[in-house]
């Protein structure tokens, strides 16, 4: 609990003048890494773990990167989050350990370009995270993928669509496994685009 008091203390009395913008009650525990923080929006009651990574990268095409991260949302140990173009993560999501979201995409069909992992693609790649999404442990958000509202993200799941609100998605690629029905007030299967009616 000390410690945690201190890394908020050290939040607000040094690491928010350096963001854009870091909210009252956010604390930020021994970054690994942080880079172009002029860029990063953080909102209010945010705790982000040991060892975190929040990349803001302004790549070689003129954009300036957004990564705006949302009030009231835990960031646990090792979360590596990646923007050189727009990432949004709303209010009231939990981001378990281990998690990646990455709006970059590295391109590699030129074998004469040099090292993959140094060169990003020249589009205006993106990821939103819908209010109150759970992220569980592992999971990889891709590029140009949204996050319904309260979706829940499967442990080591990668996502490389979009995921609708309200539902229970898993696996790799990641694959809608619930569904919450208003109208029945419970969570259901899906049902199989096979199965769909064109009436």
């Amino acid at each position: 609990m000390l410690s945690q008091l201190y890394w908020g203390v050290k939040t607000q009395l040094f690491y928010r003048f350096f963001f854009k913008k870091i909210g009252p009650g956010t604390v930020i525990v021994q970054p690994m890494f942080i880079s172009n923080a002029d860029c990063i929006e953080i909102g209010d009651h945010v705790l982000i773990r040991a060892g975190a990574r929040l990349e803001a990268i302004r790549d070689p095409y003129g954009r300036t990167p957004s990564l705006i991260i949302g009030s009231n949302i835990n960031i646990e140990q090792g979360v590596h989050i990646v923007c050189h173009n727009r990432i949004v993560i709303g209010k009231d999501v939990s981001i378990a350990g281990r998690c990646a979201i990455v709006d970059v995409t590295h391109p590699y069909e030129d074998i004469n370009a040099g090292r993959i992992g140094s060169l990003i693609a020249d589009n205006d790649s993106y990821v939103e995270v819908g209010d109150g999404a759970f992220l569980g442990y592992g999971a990889v958000i891709l590029p140009n993928v949204r996050i319904g509202k309260r979706a829940v993200i499967g442990a080591n799941a990668v996502v490389t669509h979009d995921v609708p609100e309200f539902s229970v998605v898993a696996g790799a690629p990641a694959k809608v496994m619930k569904v919450y029905s208003k109208k029945l007030q419970q969570w259901v299967k899906p049902v199989p685009q096979s199965d769909w009616s064109s009436g």
